[in-house]
């Protein structure tokens, strides 16, 4: 199996596609398998060569139980040395959730490295992690089976799926990359990467994608109408469309600027 490997802690990831590299970032609780589960994959392989990870703490990557293993720039450095194992120099972003809010890490921390961000489901603003701590600290006391039993009496059916990937857990390890995140915000400014926030107008990270976009200086928001966070990302027939719009807008300017750099150079 294909692992990066980041100061000591192992990240699996796996590709599909060809075209131009679009690394994509699951969310809390997920794997990359959820990218296939959604229809993600089946809609964008044949136009990029898709990037999928397993987050540290996640799938069939290393599961460190210690907090600080989940530092931002940890997170961050494991999509560079993916990107440094397969020798690509720079990849088109996208990340839901946890993984939007690692995109945001994503141009703080390596913006070199990126041709354009999409986030969805999530801004850039301070946010507690106390709700998600005390569902995985039911599990470890009660074990995955009960769990999933507060889950699905809380946020709804898990799929027969989801329900053997939630019995693999590593409870421990998710607790620890639970902690609550600091604001980004005064980086908002020098975000200078073309970026798309896609969030539904249900959601509770929606009022604040709104505010953030707002001090961005390339960036632009799509809205969902009528679908709340989880809703969204289920929804790849509505979302893939605006990602590859966008992508398609950011390859083309970026060609002519090339192009212009180089008639320059001459």
């Amino acid at each position: 199996m294909p692992y990066a490997h980041n100061h000591g802690t192992r990240i699996y990831y796996q590709m599909e596609g060809n075209g131009p590299p679009l690394v994509l970032h699951h969310w809390s609780f997920a794997t990359l398998e959820s990218w296939y589960d959604y229809g993600y994959v089946a809609a964008l392989e044949m136009d990029y060569h898709l990037i999928l990870l397993d987050a540290r703490g996640h799938g069939n990557s290393d599961k460190p139980h210690n907090p600080e293993a989940y530092d931002l720039k940890h997170r961050v450095g494991d999509i560079v040395a993916i990107l440094d194992d397969q020798g690509i120099a720079q990849a088109h972003f996208f990340g839901y959730s946890m993984g939007g809010w690692i995109g945001f890490g994503v141009a703080l921390y390596a913006p070199a490295r990126f041709k354009s961000l999409i986030i969805g489901g999530q801004h850039p603003y301070a946010q507690s992690l106390n709700d998600g701590r005390q569902l995985l600290q039911y599990g470890i006391e009660h074990g995955a089976k009960g769990f999933i039993e507060i889950w699905e009496r809380e946020r709804g059916t898990l799929s027969p799926v989801q329900r053997k990937r939630v019995l693999k857990y590593d409870f421990a390890a998710l607790l620890a990359a639970a902690q609550d995140r600091p604001s980004l915000e005064a980086m908002l400014p020098t975000m200078s990467v073309p970026s798309l926030l896609v969030v539904g107008d249900m959601d509770s990270a929606y009022r604040a994608a709104q505010e953030c976009v707002q001090q961005m200086p390339n960036a632009k928001l799509v809205t969902l109408s009528g679908l709340d966070h989880g809703e969204s990302i289920r929804r790849s027939d509505l979302m893939v469309p605006h990602i590859t719009s966008f992508l398609a807008t950011v390859d083309q300017s970026q060609k002519f600027v090339s192009l212009r750099e180089r008639n320059f150079v001459k």
